[in-house]
């Protein structure tokens, strides 16, 4: 079969004309320069030392590596695997990847073939001849409908819109990723830390019942007076109430880790006392400039989302332009199936069309303002989420500067503690004392104690923290 020459070369024209650069009407990125001050308060009060100088960056760290605990690892690596939170994030970026394909489509033309019978009986008294009779056509062709040339960027802006859009997607899962391994590590620390205050509970109460026999013992043979028996009781009941708190605390502890893991934790993999767990967390250099910021995932999330408002300025300002839409079709058209593909059947159809809009109500002109509008939302918003991680840095940095003065006060009076209830109970069994300073020392010991693990789990929570806000390695 041959076809006329003259439609195919306005079809290879046509499609010729598309790989032609557009114009574009986006507008040159330029990325708002961070609101906050090049360096974090508190920073070199914390700074890691000459020891520290060649560690890698805070935001390059990975869990792995910052993690040490074997146990701690496969808790979190079970959380990556089973979380539904971050499995949400990972759809929602197969979506935004899938949207994108739509939308990038549109920079091609969309070629079909088709082919087809058409059939029509004629009744006699239509007909020129007086016969009835029945009228057939086959036809196959090969073209493309409705391919729109992007001389002035409008399919482009879009498929750059959702570009960003997709890339904004990716870094939503890193965020999700990295506080998904915090919450891990900070739940995984807190049932450790339970645990430990159980058992201090359960201690106490075993010596505190062991005071109280011997103190009935005392009051059988008017030793002591009922005062001091009572006061014994007093303290045995606020141990055993404490160990029945702790019980049920830890169980709540082991089901928030059971939730954010996404499935049940060995008890194999769980530590038992905070001292145990402290070792899981390495200390993070947190020396680092405040541009580290602008690399954190949901920084460079907000980053995106203005990149996508900005390509959508540039679809708005090419609506303001012709838009030029072309439908061709080249094939063969018979009355018969068999003469179908012979010579001289050859059909072609060409129909450009050209859109100028001239009156719109200023309907164009209002989405070219929106566009710009949330062009401009989205620029505080992006400022808005570094000020935020900003602050965030800020207060764990200052935290941290005194979680060491704090740690080694507690446990100096832990120590100290200690020291006055063994000055306490010598001095009662000397008959020096009375049995209620004896009490009372014992009281403040447990007290301190209760402290000093909360001091603990502050100081390994405020690792965990620092490893998050700096946007630590996400891998």
């Amino acid at each position: 079969m041959r076809l006329p020459r003259h439609p195919l070369r306005t079809l290879a024209l046509a499609l010729a004309t598309t790989t032609l650069g557009a114009c574009s009407m986006i507008p040159t990125f330029e990325r708002p320069a961070a609101p906050v001050p090049a360096s974090f308060p508190q920073s070199a009060a914390v700074d890691a030392g000459p020891a520290n100088a060649a560690q890698a960056p805070a935001d390059t760290i990975v869990w792995r590596d910052y993690f040490v605990d074997a146990r701690l690892r496969e808790v979190i690596a079970l959380a990556l695997e089973n979380n539904r939170d971050l499995r949400i994030a990972a759809l929602n970026i197969e979506r935004a990847r899938a949207q994108y394909g739509i939308q990038r489509a549109d920079l091609f033309p969309s070629i079909s073939a088709g082919g087809g019978q058409s059939a029509q009986r004629v009744p006699g008294d239509l007909s020129p001849t007086g016969d009835s009779g029945v009228n057939r056509q086959y036809s196959a062709n090969l073209g493309f409908a409705s391919y729109e040339l992007d001389f002035f960027g409008r399919v482009r802006s879009l498929e750059q819109q959702a570009l960003q859009t997709y890339l904004g997607t990716e870094e939503a899962r890193r965020s999700a990723q990295i506080s998904l391994v915090a919450e891990v590590a900070n739940n995984w620390l807190r049932v450790a830390a339970t645990r430990e205050r159980l058992a201090l509970a359960r201690s106490t109460f075993d010596t505190r019942k062991e005071s109280l026999d011997l103190t009935q013992r005392s009051f059988d043979a008017g030793a002591v007076s009922a005062l001091d028996l009572h006061q014994a009781e007093t303290l045995l009941q606020t141990a055993r109430a404490d160990a029945a708190r702790y019980v049920a605390m830890l169980a709540q502890d082991e089901n928030a880790l059971a939730l954010v893991v996404g499935a049940g934790v060995p008890a194999e993999l769980r530590a038992e006392n905070l001292n145990e767990a402290l070792v899981s967390v390495v200390e993070l250099p947190p020396g680092v400039p405040s541009e580290v910021l602008t690399r954190r995932p949901d920084v460079v999330q907000a980053e995106y989302a203005l990149r996508a408002a900005n390509a959508n300025i540039g679809a708005a300002r090419a609506a303001f332009f012709p838009s030029i839409t072309l439908t061709a079709n080249v094939g063969s058209a018979s009355a018969s199936l068999g003469g179908l593909f012979d010579g001289g059947s050859g059909v072609w159809s060409f129909i450009p069309q050209i859109r100028l809009p001239i009156f719109e109500g200023g309907r164009l002109q209002a989405s070219l303002d929106v566009a710009e509008i949330q062009r401009d939302i989205n620029v505080a918003q992006y400022e808005k989420t570094i000020q935020s991680a900003f602050r965030e840095v800020a207060d764990a940095l200052a935290e941290r500067a005194t979680l060491g003065e704090q740690l080694d006060a507690q446990r100096k009076l832990v120590e100290a503690a200690k020291r006055s209830f063994e000055l306490s109970e010598a001095r009662y069994e000397a008959g020096v004392d009375s049995y209620l300073g004896l009490l009372d020392a014992q009281r403040s010991l447990y007290v301190s104690e209760q402290a000093l693990i909360a001091a603990r789990l502050s100081d390994a929570s405020n690792r965990v923290a620092l490893y998050k806000v700096l946007g630590g390695g996400w891998q």
